[in-house]
């Protein structure tokens, strides 16, 4: 006999519930755990709103929960096989307590959520748009591109966080916000000031999440090494999943074949490990270099 209870989300105690959670249930969800974990540890979600996020529990083992990534109003489910009875119940407490109006929120499903598709449907909600990311499948496609001259990977146990953090500031375009060379004061010669660091610059430096694997990452350098390509990997064992996520190139050394090196190099590492399919993103460019499948998410909204 089912014991149900529920739980509001605390960050300090409940991240690895959530991890476990999602990792066992990948295959009925397609909700890959380090998505929730990346956000929980990057500045551009907002943090305000997480104790609205709600666990469910058959006698003390997770089997739902309910969440935000960003924006806040966009809402994602994971319901354990077996406990199907919970749909409506998890639809109408995001329907009535996560963040946003009624006409804001957006449910995020996966194809294989039908049962929360049906549950929503009875409430009125119907899907609005189709979000589309490439997958590479690692026993029907590869990838081989070459590190191009002038450049050089950095070896693991080598890296220099000062230079990542460089990279990524100026990889993901934040230069409109000041160059990353002032994070330490607002003018040269100036004594650093904490708050003000914190205010600006620092606080956009993410801290490496409690699941994360750095030393799978990426690293390219040019000869004056200097970081300029970045390519982060989560390796989820249990799924057989390489997560790929951040990847960034600094403009001026964008369309060079940088990012195609850095996860071609993901590719043979992570195949040797045990990998059977690694992640991309919606752009277009991941197909061009050899992803080979798309996954699909739906976003629903009311009608």
């Amino acid at each position: 006999m089912k014991e149900i209870t529920t739980k509001q989300f605390q960050l300090l105690s409940d991240n690895q519930i959530v991890w476990d959670l999602l990792v066992k249930s990948y295959a009925e969800n397609a909700v890959a755990a380090p998505f929730f974990e990346y956000a929980l540890t990057s500045t551009w979600q907002d943090k305000r709103y997480l104790y609205l996020n709600r666990l469910w529990f058959d006698r003390g083992r997770a089997v739902g929960f309910v969440f935000y990534e960003n924006p806040c109003t966009d809402i994602y489910f994971c319901l354990r096989h077996g406990y199907e009875e919970l749909a409506d119940e998890l639809t109408e407490y995001a329907e009535r307590h996560m963040p946003g109006k009624r006409e804001e929120k957006t449910f995020i499903f996966h194809p294989e959520q039908a049962v929360l598709m049906e549950s929503a449907g009875k409430r009125g909600y119907g899907q609005a748009f189709v979000n589309e990311d490439y997958v590479i499948d690692f026993g029907t496609a590869a990838l081989n591109y070459p590190l191009p001259e002038g450049f050089h990977f950095v070896k693991p146990g080598h890296v220099d966080p000062v230079k990542l953090a460089r990279c990524t500031w100026k990889g993901f375009d934040h230069e409109d916000k000041g160059p990353f060379e002032n994070w330490e004061a607002e003018d040269p010669g100036t004594p650093w000031n904490p708050q003000k660091a914190y205010q600006g610059v620092i606080s956009d430096i993410m801290a490496p999440p409690p699941h994360s694997t750095c030393e799978y990452g990426v690293i390219i350098a040019n000869e004056k090494e200097e970081y300029v390509c970045f390519s982060g990997m989560w390796w989820v064992q249990e799924n057989r999943l390489a997560y790929m996520e951040p990847l960034c190139t600094i403009p001026e050394y964008r369309h060079n074949g940088l990012a195609a090196a850095a996860l071609s190099a993901h590719y043979h590492r992570m195949k040797e490990l045990g990998a059977d399919h690694m992640t991309g993103g919606g752009n277009d460019f991941y197909r061009r270099i050899g992803y080979n499948r798309r996954t699909r998410s739906y976003g629903w909204k009311k009608s």
